[in-house]
């Protein structure tokens, strides 16, 4: 039972800009899930495999973008996992239902308690059989919404031993984590936090509690705050801005502030790949 807390000191001021050897294109694919068939997009790397698998969970405005196709944040990090060797499913909880982006909505019929884990054990299961997927390596990539999503996936209540080997690891980019504090939260599996210390929309003092609360009884937890970054750091080329109208914020106001924070984005496309490769 280990418990790690960083608070992390950065200096970079240039984004990592994706570059890949050659881009990877997402297949479509359906996977049935209780009362659902899940629209996803799948990223596979060259070869017959077997490789580990992640599956990204997608936040509140789901997987694809006005065009269709996967938004610039799941393409970036679709073809990055694919090209380090990992098969990467993102599993689309709300156009599957007939949804669009629930930013902006209090009243949720998609639970990240309820719907959405189900549907990443319906992930899950589907990944364990496909023959070019290692069924013991499938790990959990969630944000905001599906970072939720993907601790309470791991809490030991929500463990299913009849569908396969469990998750292996989980990756949970800046989760709200007030109710999850609430229920005194563990993890069955090591699980990886990444939040920006100035983020206004999921701010990172429930989960330092949550996972001070945890130690001891947990799975290994790893928190990271990155000073100065807020929500959506992590995105590829996202200028600061403030969007209004989200239905949870911090203060109440439905105002917060996103953007990509290169020197948190490049710690964290590190340490994401070292988490799930260990």
């Amino acid at each position: 039972m280990r418990l790690f807390i960083a608070l992390i000191v950065l200096t970079a001021s240039v984004m990592l800009a994706p570059c890949f050897a050659a881009a990877i294109t997402p297949e479509q694919v359906e996977i049935a899930a209780p009362e659902v068939k899940l629209r996803s997009l799948l990223y596979r790397p060259a070869g017959e495999g077997p490789f580990p698998a992640v599956i990204g969970l997608h936040g509140c405005g789901g997987v694809t973008g006005s065009a269709g196709g996967p938004t610039i944040r799941f393409r970036d990090w679709g073809q990055r996992l694919a090209a380090a060797g990992f098969a990467v499913l993102f599993p689309d909880s709300y156009s599957s239902r007939g949804l669009g982006s629930l930013c902006n909505t209090r009243s949720r019929t998609v639970r990240v308690d309820h719907e959405r884990v189900a549907d990443a054990e319906a992930a899950r299961g589907w990944l364990q059989n496909q023959a070019w997927v290692t069924p013991d390596r499938i790990s959990l990539l969630g944000w905001s919404n599906g970072a939720i999503t993907t601790l309470w996936a791991v809490r030991p209540h929500f463990s299913a031993a009849n569908v396969g080997p469990d998750f292996r690891t989980a990756v949970a980019f800046y989760p709200g984590c007030r109710r999850l504090n609430e229920t005194a939260w563990t993890a069955r599996v090591p699980t990886l936090i990444l939040i920006g210390g100035a983020d206004d929309w999921t701010p990172p003092a429930a989960c330092q509690q949550m996972v001070a609360g945890a130690r001891g009884r947990s799975a290994r937890i790893a928190l990271v705050i990155y000073p100065g970054a807020y929500h959506d750091f992590d995105h590829p080329s996202r200028p600061l801005q403030q969007r209004s109208g989200v239905a949870f914020s911090a203060d109440g106001s439905g105002k917060v502030h996103t953007g990509t924070n290169a020197a948190a984005r490049a710690d964290a496309i590190k340490r994401v790949q070292d988490w799930l490769t260990r």
